[in-house]
């Protein structure tokens, strides 16, 4: 007997390299507005000031809940197919229409568009990858697809570190219209339809998340999305200005920046591989730790070389958390619920996207001390720690529904 909840074997083996691909491009989408900050604020004729600059990443995480809603949501109903070829097209569109722009207006026009297209990576290649994972290797394949927004991320500082200040700023961001030549090999290599066992086509009860056996789940997931997502893009729109502000010349900055990615893309799969174990809760609460005691560090005078690891820990605890939280929604949630679930929670959760950069420029107009970024930094840190501790330490399965069965609860989450 077949089981209709698992992907042909074809699909298994290209769904991690294909996530890994699409991530990448995330990454470098996410990073670049914090890799050319320095540079936009020096712009002669557009008149950025830190504010414009918070604004600016604002916008960009203001796009992100209506991507991540409607895209979980198709993901479901549809299959992940026409959402995530869909979703690199309308990215690489934008990210070419902010290379192209002659004005403010048009690139923040253009970085909200961006945002859309974020938003829908997440949930909809994440629950792809979920659904085809080895059994007991979820945590583990989730965090090495997610690891590409790290080497994305990376690649981004690195070409910001030869580039910057010397060329145009919006060479970066036309680099990033590059992966519209994949959506074909996303059209053959992905199947059309959903591999998970759903509703049915056009009936998706989003209801259900909120029923009695899953709100608890749903609202502490979406809280602790809210505070991850805070913490992930306030730091990645504004660490290398923070720096700057500390006293490093632009390259330095940008230095702690590459470390920062390096950390959050290869950590991340050591620790998967302990989450795998038994131990998801504990590894994504440690995450959360990590991050907010690395932060810290960097407000303090070190040596330059504890100072690019720490850096390197910080990018480890905040991108971590992110990619362990979605792999903790990813067991908590049934496979026919899967992408409308991770789309709620990470959508609800994109307002803390929206608010943690310009919350971040308000911190350090506030203040005239160069630790007010790095304090601004810990405070989502903090929070989602603790949110991820009032989880329940088992997550046990949900009741199957009355019919058909499928997909019926959720493994336990240690």
């Amino acid at each position: 007997m077949t089981h209709p909840t698992r992907p042909a074997p074809a699909t298994r083996r290209s769904a991690l390299p294909l996530a890994f691909l699409v991530f990448f491009v995330d990454g470098y989408d996410l990073f670049v507005l914090g890799t050319v900050g320095p540079s936009l604020l020096h712009h002669p004729d557009w008149d950025v000031s830190p504010g414009t600059l918070g604004t600016l990443g604002s916008l960009t995480a203001a796009g992100m809940p209506v991507g991540s809603l409607l895209a979980g949501w198709a993901a479901d109903r549809w299959g992940h197919r026409a959402p995530m070829a869909a979703s690199v097209a309308w990215v690489s569109v934008c990210m070419l229409l902010a290379g192209l722009a002659p004005g403010l207006g048009l690139f923040g026009a253009a970085r909200f568009g961006t945002g859309i297209g974020i938003g829908a990576l997440a949930p909809v290649v994440g629950a792809y990858v979920a659904g085809a994972a080895p059994k007991g290797r979820r945590a583990l394949h989730l965090a090495v697809a997610m690891g590409a927004i790290g080497v994305g991320g990376t690649g981004c500082a690195l070409l910001g570190r030869l580039l910057l200040p010397e060329t145009p700023f919006q060479r970066l961001f036309l680099i990033g219209a590059l992966p519209l030549l994949t959506v074909p090999l996303i059209w053959r290599a992905v199947p059309a339809r959903a591999e998970t066992a759903g509703a049915g086509p056009g009936r998706v009860p989003v209801g259900e998340l909120f029923g009695p056996a899953r709100r608890r789940g749903t609202l502490l997931f979406c809280a602790a999305s809210f505070m991850s997502l805070a913490l992930l893009f306030s730091t990645t729109a504004w660490l290398p200005t923070v720096m700057l502000r500390s006293g490093y010349d632009l390259k330095s900055s940008l230095e702690f920046s590459i470390a920062f990615t390096i950390g959050a893309s290869l950590g991340v799969m050591g620790l998967a591989l302990v989450a795998d174990r038994g131990h998801l809760k504990a590894v994504t609460l440690g995450c959360f730790v990590l991050a907010a005691c690395a932060l810290f560090a960097l407000s303090t005078p070190q040596e330059r070389g504890l100072l690019l690891v720490m850096s390197a820990v910080a990018g480890l605890g905040s991108l971590g958390g992110q990619n362990m939280l979605i792999a903790c929604m990813s067991a908590f949630f049934p496979p026919r619920l899967r992408g409308t679930a991770l789309g709620v929670c990470l959508g609800v959760g994109r307002a803390g996207a929206i608010i943690g950069p310009t919350y971040v420029a308000f911190a350090t107009d506030l203040s005239s001390s160069h630790k007010a970024g790095f304090y601004a930094f810990m405070i989502p840190a903090v929070l989602g720690a603790a949110l991820v501790a009032l989880l329940p330490r088992r997550m046990g399965p949900a009741p199957a529904a009355p019919s058909g069965g499928a997909g019926g609860g959720a493994p336990p989450v240690p």
